[in-house]
């Protein structure tokens, strides 16, 4: 398969018809798989309802088949279509964050969505993107989209369509292109199902601006189990992972520079991940900075990019600094260490 590549320019007007578009929204209807950006990363797109073609995105990605989907919609009735109640805590959340990074797990009507994009759960997971070509693409398709991250399974997600024909270049039918995304990080998956919002998945909108618009937010525990079907992308299996092995160091920078030493003097090529503040404090064979400490913001959005930056150095092993597990730091330190594979080095 040859995949298409569309070059739109992410400035959308809304009363123009753009044939990219169109063609996409076409190809998504005859049910074929087509990436296109979100605010967050660039998601691979086909119809929720059409089991065939959200087979294809699991034999794209190589994804676990037990790993739900985000459905991704344009507008509330076509929540109200796949979900059997809106509870009254969901539609304050989507009055103040949607459009936005934030997916919302809620009881689904049966029948609506296929049982391979719920995973077989009482629940689907909705979010409204904040990108105006998502927007465009959706309404075009007149279908609601699940649309997990455009990248091979494991892999860090895709910021750009170059990453996305890296991977899965030839496996899929077309892509998008709309530039670089925005926040980095995937949405904060939020269950709305029971009757304490949980959080199942830190990302781009923060615990404490989710407990301001609605009070007690909890976070879920035991999202690493292994032995539990995820309710929610990202719960489970390791993400975000580059070629080599990476591993977290949560301590002085004179930690990690002693790590890099010792695993120098065995003979072992070494990447850094650190911060612009920090950049010129360590000796290795490859030192990349990821946005700095006084704007995570920086981080969130330069990570995945990073990540497959070291992925070109061909470097046998990576130590990364540890983040301030507050704010959209929760969402970096979660990414980090699924990429890590749970490795944190501490004093």
């Amino acid at each position: 398969m040859k995949t298409r590549v569309w070059t739109v320019d992410n400035i959308v007007d809304k009363q123009q018809i753009y044939p990219q578009i169109q063609e996409a929204a076409e190809w998504l209807r005859a049910g074929e798989v087509v990436a296109f950006p979100t605010e967050t990363v660039y998601g691979l797109g086909a119809d929720a309802a059409n089991t065939a073609a959200v087979g294809k995105i699991f034999a794209a990605k190589g994804r676990p088949s037990d790993n739900p989907l985000i459905v991704h919609v344009a507008n509330v009735a076509q929540v109200e279509a796949i979900a059997a109640a809106i509870p009254p805590v969901a539609k304050t959340l989507m009055e103040r964050f949607w459009p936005g990074p934030l997916t919302l797990v809620l009881p689904k009507r049966a029948g609506t969505v296929s049982e391979r994009v719920t995973a077989n759960l009482p629940t689907v997971a909705v979010r409204m993107p904040d990108h105006p070509l998502a927007l465009a693409l959706i309404e075009a398709s007149g279908l609601a989209l699940a649309a997990p991250s455009a990248n091979r399974s494991g892999k860090p997600s895709p910021t750009t369509a170059a990453h996305v024909l890296a991977d899965l270049n030839g496996r899929i039918a077309g892509v998008i292109d709309g530039g670089p995304t925005g926040i980095g990080v995937e949405s904060t998956v939020l269950d709305c199902s029971g009757e304490v919002p949980t959080i199942l998945r830190p990302g781009g909108v923060t615990k404490e601006a989710l407990s301001e618009a609605v009070g007690r937010v909890e976070e879920a525990v035991g999202m690493g189990d292994e032995q539990t079907a995820p309710k929610a992308p990202g719960m489970k299996y390791t993400h975000y992972a580059p070629k080599a092995p990476l591993s977290i160091v949560s301590g002085p920078p004179s930690l990690l520079q002693q790590l890099v030493d010792e695993s120098r003097a065995g003979g072992k090529t070494v990447g850094v991940l650190t911060t612009e503040e920090n950049k010129s404090r360590y000796a290795a064979d490859v030192v990349l900075a990821c946005g700095t400490r006084r704007e995570l913001e920086t981080v969130a959005h330069r990570l995945y990019d990073t990540l497959r930056r070291f992925d070109e150095t061909g470097v046998d092993l990576i130590y990364s600094e540890a983040f301030p597990e507050e704010g959209i730091g929760v969402a970096i330190m979660n990414r980090l260490k699924k990429a890590a594979g749970g490795r944190v080095i501490r004093e």
